[in-house]
């Protein structure tokens, strides 16, 4: 290893100065409680952002959001839900939580989300199987849009809800629309490696108002208004935190800038890869466009180069780097869950990889990076 050279890593928090102002606010006014005008100002921050129509409430994890948002469309004891199979295992989990059944879906090879023909193909067969799907999780991996149009034109067919896990895509759009706002639900995350970081945090999104006032009532542990402790529900402690708030505040002021960085970076490793036909990315289709959280490429391996010898290189180098997901039905914990697919996804997670994609990056960082691949492929 070159002990000499700095981390590279592959997504790193990047404050933009503004967030100390928020926090430190909190502490002069003592607002360090649960809740405050950081969370009320974060969430109308995300609002504006989104466009009118849309409510959010600000949670503990992008995880928490899905939680809430599975019970507020009543999913319960052995209902089925649609899911993603390529992806974090957040996303699956919250269904195990409430204990119902994942039905998994592979991706198509053009977005790496949810394939369309096979989402169609399960419903049908649940159907038939006399289980009818309660909702359809949707993912923008890595901060590509799903295919929302006909995902959401099959939804509407059957009457199905959908719950899009936009965790890795804020600022990611089709048309005008931002991901996060096509399903009757929707989930953030602003963990430390995400687009804005709050440390660690989420926001639930709905177009519903009822929704998002019923998920902050179940995320204050589901205290009845009285003056003792009256609970005629479960609740749960998913609220963020005034401190945190605060710096998600101060990360809205440099969102866009953040994704051009990002956008940049991609940018830049699509051209210097340009001569090297084993590699290849992701193209945005149509109207869309991806934040690029993560810069991912797909390597056809060839002569003794793979990813996991690319990824061993570049760890050799100081510089982090990851395999893409290992789908959810490929799981031990999902061992036995029904899967629709033909594969897709098992290729792409044997073929993918995740390069160094943080907004603050600069052009030497990108330039070591290249040039550990580059080597690999010229050995």
């Amino acid at each position: 290893m070159s002990t000499n050279q700095s981390k590279i890593w592959l997504s790193s928090p990047h404050m933009g100065g503004g967030e100390q102002k928020y926090v430190q606010d909190a502490f002069d006014t003592n607002w360090v409680a649960p809740l405050g005008p950081n969370v009320n100002g974060f969430e109308n921050d995300l609002q504006q952002y989104l466009g009118g129509g849309f409510h959010v409430a600000a949670l503990s994890s992008g995880t928490a959001a899905l939680h809430l948002a599975l019970i507020l469309l009543g999913i319960g004891t052995d209902d089925e839900v649609i899911c993603q199979s390529m992806t974090f295992s957040a996303t699956a989990n919250p269904i195990a939580y409430l204990g119902a059944r994942p039905i998994f879906i592979d991706s198509e090879p053009d977005t790496w989300n949810m394939s369309p023909y096979f989402l169609e193909q399960a419903i049908n067969d649940r159907i038939a199987k006399g289980k009818k799907p309660k909702a359809i999780i949707p993912v923008h991996l890595y901060g590509m849009p799903a295919n929302m149009k006909e995902i959401l034109h099959i939804a509407e067919n059957y009457d199905i809800p959908v719950l899009e896990d936009a965790a890795e895509a804020l600022g990611s759009r089709i048309g005008t629309w931002h991901c996060g706002t096509f399903g009757h639900m929707a989930c953030l995350s602003f963990n430390g490696n995400k687009i804005i970081t709050t440390s660690g945090g989420g926001a639930l999104v709905a177009k519903k108002k009822q929704h998002v006032d019923k998920a902050v009532f179940l995320a204050t542990q589901a205290r009845d208004p009285a003056p003792h402790y009256e609970h005629s529900d479960i609740g749960y402690n998913y609220r963020m935190s005034n401190i945190v708030a605060g710096i998600g505040r101060g990360q809205m002021e440099v969102l866009d800038d953040h994704i051009q960085n990002r956008r940049t970076n991609f940018g830049f490793y699509k051209q210097a890869f340009s001569g090297i036909p084993e590699i290849s990315f992701t193209e945005e289709l149509g109207d869309t466009f991806s934040n690029r959280w993560l810069s991912a490429i797909q390597v056809q391996s060839r002569d003794g180069v793979t990813p996991e010898s690319i990824r061993l290189a570049l760890e050799a180098e100081n510089i982090e780097s990851r395999p893409v997901w290992k789908p959810m039905h490929l799981q031990p914990v999902f061992k036995g869950e029904p899967f629709y697919g033909d594969g897709t996804s098992e290729k792409l997670f044997e073929n993918g990889l995740c390069l160094p994609s943080g907004s603050n990056l600069g052009i030497e960082d990108l330039e070591r990076v290249v040039a550990v691949v580059k080597t690999c492929f010229e050995q």
